[in-house]
């Protein structure tokens, strides 16, 4: 059976791509479809480049476009690009012919699903977030079954196709399998990532309160590989330019492999950072308190709603990007003192979580396909 799988969500990609490894053995052949680059203007490797490829599965880079919400000259370039994605996709579908298409949803998934549609080959897809985009609305018109995390998100597609199994959650977030560096736990642990790419809003924040911070904590900051403004270049020489008292508790990377996220979940008391849906479920299963920072433009204010679910019940708190770092400081230093308070209000999250979602998502393309 050959399985092409694609779409902008890479990590629950990973979760399908173990189960079903898990599920058929030999008996599968797997092509992912992505981006190679995290920007074709910096060509710097992506991370799903680079996980894929370390699974020796076939990764084939889509260059397309995509419609945005802010115009610039940015906008321009992607729009000349949606075309070419088109006819690049056409290409993949062609030549490559799977048994069946996964999406992950997103404008990478977009031309791959259309071409699927036109030659007839079985569509499925999968919505992580509260509020799905537009790419994914048109994706799931197309397909022949939607999953979606979020009981409010079947609203948005037909009712007749749409299944709700929660999120996939990497098995990797809940063991440790390689430690990138050891941490001795003589004071609490902050988390900061502003997701695979990083954010140089967050890191900015931190730069900015980094010896403040690490006077009472251990900082494990992933900043992300960005060219444009050199935020880990810059990690680097603020840590030259500690105490040696306070460099040894400060710990920049530019990302996290999936053996080794494990491992930093498992030290971490109060993790700082974007709220996508990935990120939502990771610390809904691991009951790590958050101090979500949402991404202000991300679609339909998706990470906002995230941010609020957790606020709402409890288990973290939402800070504004454009607020300032001695507010972001002060309100660490709220949450790390009542950690206690924020751990056990997880109990009332729970009925967001189905611990079997990839098996929930296998039974259903077994059946239909």
């Amino acid at each position: 059976m050959k399985i092409l799988i694609t779409g902008g969500h890479f990590t629950p990609a990973v979760s399908l791509i173990t189960a079903l490894h898990k599920k058929y053995k030999n008996s599968i052949s797997i092509t992912f479809v992505g981006r190679k680059y995290q920007s074709e203007s910096e060509k710097t490797l992506s991370l799903e480049y680079k996980e894929m490829t370390k699974r020796n599965i076939q990764f084939i880079h889509l260059e397309t476009g995509r419609l945005t919400r802010i115009f610039n000259a940015k906008t321009i370039t992607s729009l000349v690009h949606i075309p070419l994605g088109f006819f690049n996709a056409f290409q993949i579908i062609q030549r490559e012919r799977p048994d069946f298409i996964f999406s992950f949803g997103g404008y990478i998934a977009l031309p791959i699903v259309f071409w699927a549609y036109c030659f007839r080959i079985p569509i499925f897809t999968h919505e992580q977030t509260i509020h799905p985009g537009l790419a994914n609305r048109i994706i799931g018109k197309l397909a022949k079954k939607i999953f979606v995390a979020f009981e409010e998100s079947k609203h948005y597609f037909d009712h007749d196709k749409v299944t709700v199994v929660g999120n996939l959650v990497r098995d990797s977030v809940l063991k440790v399998i390689k430690k990138p560096f050891l941490i001795v736990k003589d004071r609490p642990v902050l988390y900061i990532t502003g997701g695979s790419l990083g954010s140089h809003s967050i890191n900015l924040h931190i730069f900015s309160l980094l010896p403040k911070l690490l006077k009472k904590y251990i900082i494990i900051h992933q900043i992300g590989d960005t060219k444009e403004y050199e935020d880990y270049e810059k990690a680097a020489h603020l840590k030259k330019t500690l105490t040696p008292s306070l460099k040894k508790y400060y710990y920049p990377r530019k990302h996290f492999l999936e053996t080794e996220i494990g491992y930093i979940y498992s030290v971490t008391d109060l993790v700082i950072g974007r709220a996508g849906a990935n990120t939502f479920f990771e610390l809904l299963v691991l009951q790590k308190p958050a101090l979500f920072i949402p991404l202000p433009w991300a679609a339909y204010d998706e990470q906002h709603k995230h941010a609020e679910i957790f606020e709402k019940y409890g288990a973290g708190e939402l800070f504004h990007q454009s607020d300032s770092a001695k507010h972001l400081f002060d309100r660490v230093e709220k949450m790390i003192n009542t950690l206690d308070y924020y751990k056990k209000n997880f109990i009332l999250l729970q009925h967001l979580y189905r611990k079997n979602a990839a098996d929930l998502i296998l039974k259903e393309i077994t059946i239909r396909n």
